[in-house]
């Protein structure tokens, strides 16, 4: 089974996390299947002590096969996608791209107008969903090349190395995929995630990232004498989203700006909730964000007393504190994919990967591509060759391990 072909299995098993049952391990149970399925596909190829645990997080590894070998190095992905806009019944399409718009069975268009990345594409073999769902190479692709991967390495024992860890995460698409890693565990002095997108991606510096929100309580009667009465928490919700500001939303900013961005809106006249995030790479700036929060929730609190409460939840912090103590991660990422014919792209990453609670957990741990392109959309795709890339890149860094 090479990569393609594990990609196709594994984007097609329903492993969407949920949002609203974040407090539960893992927040879906579907993602038990895919887990269970990469277990027993590890135990095929002889990797014996491969285990799914009570939280859906699959551990194994390969011993050293050479004497005073190098650091102990390991992979992971998360084999989660989200939720929205349909994270399920995914029906991935396979065309051999010759330029021009992508039609997919939907009758969505993959055009390079929208996406000029496409053009980089040209004669070769493009995945894409059917246009109705997401297709998941967040992070299936990094799942199917890491399991590549150590197909290869037992296949070919040859191959000098030292230990190999893998790993695979349930819910990092809510920001838990870290929470229930257990790093003594997973036995490695250093690991690299396999979930940026782009060819030649490395990135060691995440956003800071918090969570917030605000519950608002209103009051409701009749609108024919509500005057003086009603307090309509709708209104409130508004209220509050006009207070951030329209300059610094996802939509308005780019590279190291960060941002607001108000994520979910519900309720009724009687109720209502804004959930969203605050993220910045700058620490001093991610506190001034925070504090913008806490000052709109301050302003609403004194014109509506006893209307509004607020929750505000830091998720995750900027990993580049931790892994530029250790800067040969980033060194041999570049040199692995320069052996690939790769131009490295070193760039933050706006937004968060596992790799961030991990290097704070004591597992430096930056993270680099897969090769896929618009995560999270219905336009999602990525290249098969670019895949292959990847799991040669993997093998490269491998490599590089095993020297003492």
């Amino acid at each position: 089974m090479d990569v393609l072909q594990r990609f196709l299995k594994y984007v097609k098993i329903d492993t969407p996390s949920n949002s609203e049952n974040d407090a539960v391990w893992p927040s879906s149970k579907c993602q038990f299947n895919l887990a269970n399925t990469l277990v027993a596909e590890l135990k095929e190829m002889g990797v014996e002590n491969a285990v799914v645990d009570e939280n859906c997080y699959v551990y194994a590894s390969l011993p050293a096969n050479v004497e005073n070998a190098g650091a102990a190095i390991g992979f992971i992905a998360h084999m989660d996608v989200v939720e929205a806009p349909k994270g399920y019944g995914v029906n991935p399409q396979v065309t051999k791209y010759s330029g021009g718009d992508i039609a997919l069975l939907s009758g969505l268009k993959i055009s390079p107008n929208d996406f000029p990345a496409l053009n980089n594409y040209v004669g070769q073999d493009i995945v894409t969903s059917d246009g109705t769902t997401i297709l998941g190479a967040d992070d299936k692709a990094g799942v199917a090349e890491i399991m590549s991967l150590i197909k290869y390495l037992t296949d070919h024992p040859e191959i000098k190395h030292g230990k190999i860890g893998v790993a695979f995460t349930p819910d990092e698409e809510i920001g838990n995929g870290a929470t229930m890693f257990n790093v003594e565990r997973f036995g490695c002095d250093y690991a690299y995630t396999v979930d940026g997108e782009e060819i030649g991606e490395i990135s060691y510096e995440t956003f800071n990232g918090a969570a917030f929100i605000f519950n608002i309580k209103g009051v409701n009667i009749h609108p024919g004498v509500a005057k003086g009465k009603m307090i309509n928490a709708i209104v409130l919700a508004n209220e509050i989203i006009s207070q951030f500001p329209a300059t610094e939303r996802p939509e308005t900013t780019e590279n190291r700006e960060g941002y607001y961005f108000i994520m979910d809106v519900s309720g009724s006249v009687e109720n209502a909730k804004v959930c969203g995030i605050v993220r910045d790479h700058d620490k001093s700036e991610f506190e001034k964000r925070k504090q913008f929060v806490n000052k709109v929730y301050n302003i609403m609190a004194e014109k509506y007393p006893n209307m509004v409460t607020l929750e505000v939840k830091d998720q995750y912090y900027n990993c580049a504190e931790v892994i530029k103590e250790h800067f040969h991660l980033v060194e041999n990422a570049v040199a692995a994919m320069k052996a690939e014919g790769v131009t490295p792209i070193v760039m933050p990453i706006r937004g968060g990967t596992d790799g961030s609670g991990l290097s704070f957990k004591g597992l430096p741990c930056p993270n680099i591509c897969t090769g896929g392109h618009n995560a999270h959309g219905l336009n999602e795709f990525i290249s098969v060759q670019s895949m292959q890339k990847v799991v040669k890149i993997l093998l490269n860094l491998v490599k590089a391990y095993a020297k003492n």
